[in-house]
């Protein structure tokens, strides 16, 4: 069966993306991994024991790792169409277990977990706001499922999975950041508490806008 060019390359950077989100994911694990068994010494912990003076932030934290990494599979097919049509029971059973975690789990305690970070009120304030847009967009993503709008749906959890990936990029950014510039490590958490999602956003805008492009062309 031919295979044009253009369709040969699509398939070759569809790959590639997803090798890619399977070895951030592998380092995502990794990092959860060392918090078991249960500590509070290592790693990021290691930094926030004026944070861990509240009974509250360490098991809001812990809920906060360990429920996060939960939503790393299901964003791997969610935007498949293959998966959808071939599969639409568990594109349903994926999305609702990624919906009920980022709105009862992950997003209410990454906002907790804002209040504390550090960098100062910028970086508390930008990482409160990635956890608001973060349960609004899924939100209305739920809520538009629930009323069968499905371009709506798709369209707001575009935007909710751009901010899931937030986890990832911030880290990102602060390799790059560190590895060109040496800032300090206060600076740092400054610039990636914006970074992290705030260009995932735009991102996530430019793709919304082109696929309405391609289904206003499609329609004429």
């Amino acid at each position: 069966m031919f295979v044009s060019m253009s369709s040969r390359i699509q398939i070759i950077r569809n790959v590639l993306l997803v090798l890619c989100y399977l070895w951030f994911c592998y380092l995502m694990l990794k990092i959860m991994l060392q918090y078991i068994p249960w500590r509070n010494d290592v790693a990021f912990l290691n930094i926030k024991q004026q944070a861990l003076k509240w009974s509250f932030y360490e098991p809001v934290f812990f809920i906060h790792v360990f429920s996060s990494i939960l939503l790393l599979p299901p964003g791997l097919v969610q935007f498949s169409p293959y998966v959808r049509k071939r599969w639409p029971h568990w594109h349903r059973l994926f999305g609702k277990s990624y919906v009920w975690l980022v709105l009862i789990f992950v997003a209410p305690t990454g906002i907790i977990m804002g209040l504390f970070a550090n960098g100062g009120w910028s970086a508390q304030l930008a990482f409160c706001m990635l956890g608001l847009l973060w349960f609004f967009s899924t939100w209305f993503a739920m809520k538009c499922a629930m009323q069968r709008r499905w371009l709506e749906h798709r369209d707001w959890m575009i935007r909710s999975f751009a901010l899931m990936l937030s986890a990832i990029t911030l880290r990102l950014w602060k390799w790059i950041l560190v590895a060109l510039f040496h800032p300090h490590p206060m600076d740092v958490y400054r610039w990636i508490a914006w970074l992290g999602w705030g260009l995932n956003l735009i991102i996530a805008e430019y793709l919304i806008f082109q696929i309405h492009s391609r289904e206003k062309i499609i329609k004429k």
